[in-house]
């Protein structure tokens, strides 16, 4: 299990260079402490407060390519219940701060995760474009 990243993954890298590449600028794999709960989203935009994971189809129970183990299953069922249950706090924890949360799936398209979390930020600060007008005029 120690080659398994918690962040860094390919789909999560695709989608944070699309996003450098369209001008939005964010953080990546900042912890946020709300409460007693501690969260770490794979991209943050502060300043919008949006949170976005990109979760992996069997570590996060995907509906559609998640599949219960068959080896070990003692230990892993309990393990990938864990997860789903501490990602749903961490929604409910990050909605009741004020952020929205966007949860994307591994396996989802590129362009498609693009659409979603800049459907979200369309009119954000952290877009470069947003900054140009007031610079060298």
């Amino acid at each position: 299990m120690q080659a398994n990243r918690r962040s860094g993954t390919k789909p999560e890298i695709a989608l944070r260079s699309a996003l450098h590449r369209l001008g939005y600028r964010y953080r990546k794999d900042l912890r946020l402490d709300l409460g007693l709960m501690k969260v770490r989203p794979d991209i943050v935009f502060t300043a919008r407060k949006v949170a976005v994971f990109v979760d992996g189809c069997f570590w996060h129970v995907c509906p559609e390519h998640g599949r219960q183990p068959t080896t070990n299953e003692w230990y892993w069922t309990p393990k990938l219940r864990r997860n789903v249950e501490r990602d749903r706090a961490a929604d409910v924890a990050l909605a009741e701060a004020g952020w929205q949360v966007i949860r994307l799936w591994e396996h989802e398209t590129l362009e498609n995760a693009v659409t979603a979390v800049t459907s979200v930020l369309r009119d954000g600060s952290e877009h470069v474009s947003d900054h140009m007008g007031s610079m060298g005029s």
